[in-house]
Order: C-alpha cells, then structure tokens, then sequence
C-alpha cells in the first residue's frame, strides 16, 4: 500500500474529527448560541449539506486540474473554516464556517478517494479505502472524544481551534508526502463520466449508503443527551463513550476492509442487518447505562465495517468515472448524515423522547437491507463489470507513484 494513501487517512482525521465532534458539544454549543439542542444538531446537517452538494461540484470543476495542487487548495480551505468557526460571534456565522469547511472536506474526499484508488490494483480497492476511512475511524476514537473533552474543560470553541491545527498538520502531510500525479495523457471528459448516471447500480448503491449511515447517525448525531437524559450518565462520561464508538468503528473499519474485497455483498448485508438490530436494542434499554454504552460500540463496530465494502461497491459500478465515483460515494454518506440528525431532530420535537432517535434510526437501515437484496439480485442477474479509467491505468503503470520511495512497510 502507497505511503500516500496512508497521509490521506492522516488527513482524513482531521476532517472526520471536525465533522463528527459537534455529537460532543451540541449541549455546551446550545447554551452559548441560546438555541435549542435539536437546532444545534442542525450543524451536523449544516456539515453534511455541504458535503452533500460540494462533493459532485468540486468533483466537477477540478476533474482537469493537478491532483495533488487540489487537495492542497481543499485542505487548506478547511483549515481556516475551523478558524471561523471557532471565532463564531453568532449561529448564523457558525452554521455558514460549518457549509464552507464541509465543501472544502467534500472535495478532498472525492479527490483523495480517486488518487487512493488509482494507486492500487482493483483487488485492493477496499483496503485502500480501508486506509482512508481508518482515518475516520481514529478521528472516532481519539478526535471526538479530545473534542467532548476541550469542550468540557475549556469551552467548544477550544476543538474548533484543535482541528485547525491538526488541519495545518495535514498541509504539511500532504505537502511532503504526497506525490506530483500526472494528468493522463486523454483528459477526463464530464460527459462522458456523467453516464455513470444512466445505471441504476449505481443509484441502489447511493440509496444504500444513504440509509445506512443515516440510520445510525440519526441516534449517533443525538448520543451525548441521551446518555446523560435517558441512560442517566455523568456529562464526563461522554467522551469514554465516543471514545467506545470510534475504538468500535476503528475494528470494524479493519475487519470490513479485510473481508470486503472476496465477499462485497456479505458484509453489506451482514453490516447494515447488525446495525438495525443494534439500535432497536438501544431503543428498547438505553434507560440501563451499562448496555447503553456497550451498544455504542456495537454499533461504532457495524456501522463502520460496512463502510469500506459500501465504497468499494460505487468504485465498482462506476470505474469508468473514478474521481465522480468518490463523489458520488462521499455525497451519499453525507446524504444520510443530513437526513439521520434531521430525522432525528424530528422525532424529539415531537416529545418522543431522545431513545426514540434509535428506533428512527432502525427504520432507515432496515430500507438498507431491502436495497441491498434488490442490488444483489441485479447483480446477479447483469454482473457488474470492474472498470477502470485510461488515467487509473497509467497511475498505476506511472513510476513516480509506485517507485520504492513511496511504499508503505
């Protein structure tokens, strides 16, 4: 596996960290900005609209320049977006630093994903995507929970200005690290990428990925109150317990990767199955602490040993269209964290209580199986062909992206 791939994941901690840590200070972030906590939870949408929309329209406006100039631009754009967003004087401003770094975070997924991709044979897709998202993983374990933590002791603010400097870390990464990508020799044509499109693989496959990570982060984007509210934890319990989440998410995201190459649609099933169950579980005894933070990690596990087979499977309906692919992919995650919070948002407002984020969440993912099932009958029927592009080719075939210098042990 190319070094490079792993400075992605580097990067990739930053940008997971900034957009999964509001779930550890939506309470503090409400009281200073005096809205309620269910519009608070609209920044986690904020983020994921942005990455939502940024995602195919960056993907769209860089497909002909250099790969690594880029994802320079990207991070560093997000990087200063965490600045605004820690000098935030009102909720306004706040949720506008929260849609710009989510565009920035957008694209360096959608391009990063394509480079990651274009270094490896098509039999390791998934443990090079394994990689990136193992990055997001990290951020789970070790970013979320430092962010509950500054946020506690030193105030929200305080993990805005964390991720602004882990951001400035990532330059330096990507900087150093990765290598100069040559543009093929045949430019990338949008038309042409856009017929991805007319397959509806592709589409099973947004929805897919929509309700699945919807699902679980429609109770995951709401875990800090209701293990306070419901399973009646103390508020310094929070972080151990996004800590749980993320270790969960950190073995899930390695165990996913290892498997999802030899049997795609297992783990999708298997995965998103166990996630469904797992938040009915958190439904009905979120009210007993113990159990309430064992399922967090369950569900951290699950949730995130489907991510690399959920990407691998868009890479392979959509080879032809690779950096449209990773779009694609990272908007369709982003989807289901806008629908998941808003959804989750929803039912509380209606009094139903933070638990029932759980059985919200339930619902969606269990759409995911149904999904899953017509996706694979198809496939079965009309196999998907593998494809890979001109330029995915030649930067494999490229020396300066495979020579020695950039191997990983």
């Amino acid at each position: 596996m190319p070094i490079a791939v792993y400075t992605l994941g580097l990067a990739v901690f930053a940008l997971g960290t900034s957009e999964f840590m509001l779930s550890g200070l939506l309470p503090p972030i409400a009281d200073d900005m005096d809205v309620s906590i269910p519009r608070a939870g609209l920044l986690i949408s904020a983020f994921a609209i942005g990455m939502v929309v940024g995602a195919p329209l960056l993907a769209v406006a860089t497909l002909r320049l250099p790969r690594r100039t880029t994802l320079i631009a990207l991070i560093t754009v997000f990087g200063l977006g965490q600045v605004a967003g820690a000098l935030a004087p009102s909720y306004e401003i706040l949720f506008a630093s929260r849609v710009i770094s989510a565009f920035a975070c957008a694209g360096f997924w959608a391009v990063g994903a394509a480079v990651a991709i274009a270094m490896v044979p098509v039999d390791q897709r998934a443990r090079a995507m394994a990689v990136m998202i193992g990055g997001l993983s990290i951020a789970n374990v070790l970013g979320v929970p430092a962010g509950a933590f500054l946020g506690d002791n030193f105030g929200w603010r305080s993990a805005f200005w964390a991720v602004g400097a882990a951001s400035a870390i990532a330059l330096v990464g990507v900087l150093t690290l990765i290598p100069r990508i040559p543009l093929p020799a045949e430019k990338p044509q949008l038309k042409r990428e856009l017929t991805i499109y007319r397959d509806r693989q592709v589409w099973l496959s947004i929805a897919i990925t929509a309700l699945a990570a919807g699902g679980v982060f429609c109770a995951f984007s709401y875990l800090s109150p209701l293990l306070t509210d419901v399973a009646g934890l103390d508020e310094g319990w929070v972080p151990t317990v996004l800590g749980l989440f993320g270790a969960g998410a950190l073995i899930g995201t390695v165990v996913g990767g290892r498997i999802a190459d030899a049997h795609l649609f297992g783990v999708m099933l298997s995965g998103v199955a166990a996630s469904t169950l797992l938040l009915v579980a958190l439904a009905l005894f979120s009210g007993t602490a113990a159990v309430a933070v064992t399922l967090s990690f369950l569900i951290g596990f699950s949730a995130f040993y489907t991510a690399p087979a959920l990407n691998a499977r868009m890479f392979n309906v959509a080879g032809a269209a690779p950096t449209l692919a990773g779009a694609t992919t990272t908007a369709a995650f982003n989807l289901g964290n806008t629908g998941g919070p808003w959804l989750g948002g929803t039912v509380i407002d209606l009094d139903l209580g933070y638990a029932s984020t759980a059985w919200a969440g339930a619902a969606m993912t269990a759409v995911a199986i149904a999904a899953v099932t017509v996706s694979l009958r198809l496939h079965r029927r009309t196999p998907s062909r593998v494809v890979t592009t001109s330029s995915a080719e030649a930067a494999r075939k490229e020396p300066s992206l495979q020579g020695p210098s950039l191997q990983g042990p």
